[in-house]
């Protein structure tokens, strides 16, 4: 027996995929595969570097400009806002043209509007270079989990985008301890030039990967004389997207928790600051501890979700919402009984449990749509979170913090874990059903 599959329009003939949920065989992932994963690691290592420096300079730039902490937050949030603006129309491009080509260029414009941050006079020209980084990571996220996917078995997705999802704690600790660090000793100025160049050195290096081949959106439709493969309409794709209520809830549930992620690596730092009186640079590296444990987190979230898939279909939607709802029991205790030393273990165990809902929600995306459009998928996922998260979580939080003062704003934060862990809960419930309607599309690479 034999099945057909369609390369830019031309039908062609293979022997079926055993496993129909598979898009490669764990026999074909090879060195250079390693190699260009080793490639995306530290380019999203960078990418959260450069995002995230910013934040251990807000007490220099409210010395040196004046600003208040709604300004701070508005030059964190800018970065999300372009992402969630230009992530889609990017995405397209890296699914239906070159996902290295794409991501090179955006490595390398993100970069060079990091190092722009440098040369800024004021607030306006400052939130314009970091609007400017948004627009080159806008794709990134999409373009990177669109090839792992394709790289690596179905069976361990969750697994290797854990391993790479923990390059976005990374990154965001070193950002945060190296922007404190070479702001007190050389000024904030160095720190945006210092982060921004290995990064763009990385992205010279990624456009000589190997690219898996663009995949023909075509689908399989049933007429009278049997099963044909047609070219999908407009409407066939956005029904891929509407119509699928594993998506909705995932991406409303992954909002959620990008809203009090992003908040606690904004505002951890001038936390310490202003509650125990410690020197920012000591602030950042406590603040950055505990994301940094995110490190755990992400990998551990990916190990847990991929094998708990082998006993429960549904895992990859379960398993996000149980670490949230401990997250948000974590953060309660932390923020609202225990002071000191006993808040800082639990907010520990928060920087694991706040990152291990990722690697399984992002796998998700990729494993209820039609493979061609993995990089579209995982950026309306980006939109939402972004929308209704990421660009929300920092201002909203530093403006409680100017009325309330900041101890008072971070305790609302459980409240936004746990709707995260209610909203995977009921993408759950459809997950299975949802996976079954996936067109089987074999990659080539």
């Amino acid at each position: 027996m034999q099945v057909e599959y369609y390369r830019f329009g031309i039908t062609m003939r293979k022997s079926p995929v055993m496993n129909p949920t598979a898009d490669r065989d764990p026999g074909a992932v090879t060195p250079s595969t390693y190699y260009a994963f080793a490639l995306l690691f530290l380019l999203y290592m960078f990418d959260y570097i450069d995002r995230l420096v910013i934040v251990s300079l807000f007490p220099f730039l409210k010395r040196d400009w004046g600003l208040t902490d709604a300004q701070c937050g508005l030059l964190v949030s800018a970065v999300y806002w372009s992402i969630l603006i230009f992530s889609l129309p990017v995405s397209i491009l890296i699914d239906r043209w070159s996902r290295k080509k794409s991501i090179g260029l955006m490595a390398l414009f993100w970069g060079a509007a990091s190092l722009g941050c440098a040369f800024t006079r004021n607030f306006s020209q400052l939130i314009c270079a970091r609007t400017a980084i948004g627009i080159g990571e806008a794709g990134y996220a999409p373009g990177g989990t669109a090839m792992i996917s394709a790289m690596f078995p179905q069976q361990s997705r969750a697994r290797m985008l854990g391993i790479w999802n923990a390059s976005i704690p990374l990154g965001s600790a070193l950002g945060i301890v190296l922007g404190g660090f070479i702001a007190e000793h050389f000024g904030w100025r160095h720190a945006f030039g210092i982060v921004a160049l290995p990064g763009m050195i990385a992205a010279l290096f990624f456009f000589y990967v190997k690219d898996y081949q663009t995949i023909a959106l075509v689908h399989t439709k049933r007429q009278e004389s049997g099963q044909s493969r047609i070219q999908m309409k407009l409407i066939d794709i956005v029904r891929q997207f509407t119509k699928n209520r594993t998506l909705v809830f995932n991406n409303l549930a992954f909002a959620a928790n990008a809203f009090v992620t992003t908040s606690l690596l904004t505002w951890l730092p001038t936390y310490y600051h202003r509650i125990e009186i410690l020197p920012m640079d000591k602030a950042a590296t406590k603040g950055g501890s505990i994301m940094l444990l995110a490190l755990v987190g992400a990998p551990l979230g990916g190990f847990l979700a991929d094998k708990w898939l082998k006993r429960r279909k549904n895992a990859r939607s379960l398993f996000p919402a149980f670490s949230s709802l401990a997250t948000a029991v974590a953060l309660l205790v932390a923020f609202t009984i225990l002071p000191g030393h006993a808040q800082y273990v639990i907010l520990l165990f928060t920087g694991i449990t706040a990152i291990a809902f990722v690697p399984a929600a992002v796998a998700v995306t990729q494993d209820v749509v039609h493979p061609g459009l993995r990089a579209v998928s995982l950026s309306l996922c980006v939109i939402i979170q972004h929308l209704l998260g990421s660009a929300l979580g920092p201002p909203v939080i530093g403006i409680l913090s100017d009325v309330y003062g900041l101890e008072t704003a971070l305790k609302f934060l459980p409240c936004f874990a746990l709707l995260g862990s209610i909203l995977f809960f009921a993408a759950s419930v459809f997950y299975e059903q949802d996976v079954e309607r996936v067109e089987k599309v074999e990659i080539i690479m």
